[in-house]
């Protein structure tokens, strides 16, 4: 049985990152690999409640006392296996999940919750450092074919699954590289491709095909999916990124969306291309956002050598810890978060909002121009006022708009299959996870809108098991949220 007294002999402890002025020269991951002692205590500190409600927390259900336990005696292949059990990419969400399900730990109610995060990614290194990831090949071939386009968490996911089951699966992608947003969306300090490859490479020899380079609905049509195909699962992620056209000056040299800044800094790092055509090199550079995406942009500016960044966020100050009152246990708090990027420089600015960007006189952004702003909830509807007099400048050669996604992209390949985007800019789903189109399902951010991986991942577990009945396979594929399902909130 678990140490009933673990989590009082114990601290959270997170390993050491490494030092700010080594890791700002490369691109390497921040955290290095952890003490194999370290992890083991950390594991101790889990109390396997009665009621676990990291699982409430967790959209994949993902057995965490149970590993806790095992990782505590030191049975890594066997966590390993119950880890693999509910999560097909325990190395990609140890690495980018926020952890939800750590806000959801029974101990943090008193004290720092468990490092269930940490304890993950530290399972997945030595599944794969040792070799107990291997290649899980289907037995006996079902005979159907299905098309998974996207290859982001969500569209590996559902192959993985469906493979497994013996369908035949193809996976297509846009990009000349699989990954979605994995491989060019998000910088290597957070999770460097190589770990990305080995998993693909696991799948590749599961049976999986995957086509990079192929625009799906402009190289290959909706109907050759369709005469191809039994079956089709729309995974091509919400990456219609949120503008400010609105702002006077927006149209300036030197003002981008943030993904326009990451994906060709990504292609360098990668050595698919020499040089960024925007690059932080010696500029003052700003970043409105201050969510995952300004952190990344934060990041690789400081990689690139911006002589400094500012980020701004139109928001308060958030409170450093859970507030009850507003955010109680075990839903997702808002409190002050600071990435490994903050702690490499730059400054934060709070409750502020854009006025314009500001002219250099030859079609250049010199300036950003901002005013503090007032943030209140009246009746239930959000309110944001400018304090009169609040006006100033400051300096910015790079503006990065990182202030989220507004769905998916309209493409071609929707007006072929007949399905319009909602209100929201993604798909509506039946609980089946079919869209409106006969045969065509959909999962992770096309479906839920710009979200986490874990929720990726669970959706595209659910939408596989969804396509496996709709073609009346055998036996039933684990679904571990609806289509409607929401994440644990306030």
């Amino acid at each position: 049985m678990p140490d009933p007294n673990g989590f009082l002999r114990y601290e959270r402890q997170l390993p050491k990152r490494r030092p700010v002025p080594v890791r700002i020269r490369d691109w390497r991951e921040v955290y290095p690999p952890a003490g194999e002692d370290l992890i083991r205590d950390q594991a101790t500190r889990c109390m396997d409640c009665g009621i676990p409600f990291c699982h409430e927390g967790c959209p994949l259900g993902n057995r965490i006392p149970d590993w806790n336990d095992l990782v505590r005696t030191g049975a890594w292949q066997s966590a390993a296996e119950s880890l693999h059990a509910t999560n097909n990419f325990p190395e990609f969400t140890g690495r980018l999940c926020p952890a939800p399900c750590e806000a959801a730990c029974v101990l943090g109610i008193s004290d720092d919750p468990v490092t269930i995060k940490q304890v993950e990614v530290e399972i997945a290194n030595h599944a794969f450092d040792l070799g107990y990831v291997k290649p899980q090949p289907a037995p006996v071939p079902s005979g159907f074919k299905v098309a998974v386009v996207g290859s982001g968490p969500a569209g590996l996911a559902a192959a993985q699954q469906l493979a497994r089951a013996g369908h035949a699966v193809t996976v297509f992608e846009r990009d000349d590289r699989i990954g979605g947003l994995l491989r060019y969306g998000i910088p290597d300090f957070k999770i460097e491709k190589s770990v990305v490859d080995a998993r693909l490479a696991q799948m590749e020899a599961e049976g999986v095909v995957f086509q990079a380079g192929v625009n799906v609905g402009v190289d290959i049509t909706a109907d050759d999916l369709r005469e191809r195909f039994d079956a089709v699962l729309l995974a091509a992620g919400a990456l219609a990124g949120r503008d400010t056209a609105e702002t006077p000056g927006r149209g300036l040299n030197g003002v981008h969306l943030a993904m326009d800044h990451l994906v060709p800094a990504n292609r360098v790092v990668a050595g698919l291309q020499e040089t960024t055509p925007i690059d932080a090199a010696g500029k003052h550079v700003v970043i409105i956002g201050g969510g995952d995406t300004g952190a990344d942009c934060l990041g690789v500016a400081h990689r690139q050598g911006a002589a400094g960044v500012i980020q701004l966020d139109q928001y308060p100050v958030p409170p450093e810890a859970r507030a009850g009152d507003l955010h109680p246990w075990p839903t997702w708090p808002v409190i002050l978060r600071n990435y490994p990027a903050h702690e490499e420089g730059g400054d934060r600015v709070f409750g502020v909002a854009v006025q314009e960007f500001v002219d250099d006189g030859e079609g250049n952004v010199a300036a950003i121009r901002i005013a503090d702003v007032v943030v209140e909830r009246i009746d239930g509807v959000r309110t944001v006022t400018v304090a009169e007099g609040s006006q100033r400048d400051l300096r910015a050669e790079l503006v990065l708009l990182a202030i989220g996604f507004d769905g998916t992209e309209q493409q071609p390949l929707l007006e072929q299959f007949g399905i319009d985007r909602n209100r929201r800019g993604v798909l509506d789903a039946d609980a089946n996870w079919q869209t409106s189109a006969e045969g065509v399902f959909v999962a992770g951010d096309m479906h839920k809108g710009a979200s986490l991986v874990v929720w990726a991942i669970a959706e595209g577990r659910s939408a596989a098991a969804a396509i496996h009945s709709y073609l009346g396979a055998k036996g039933d594929l684990p679904a571990p949220v609806l289509s409607s399902a929401q994440p644990l909130s306030a």
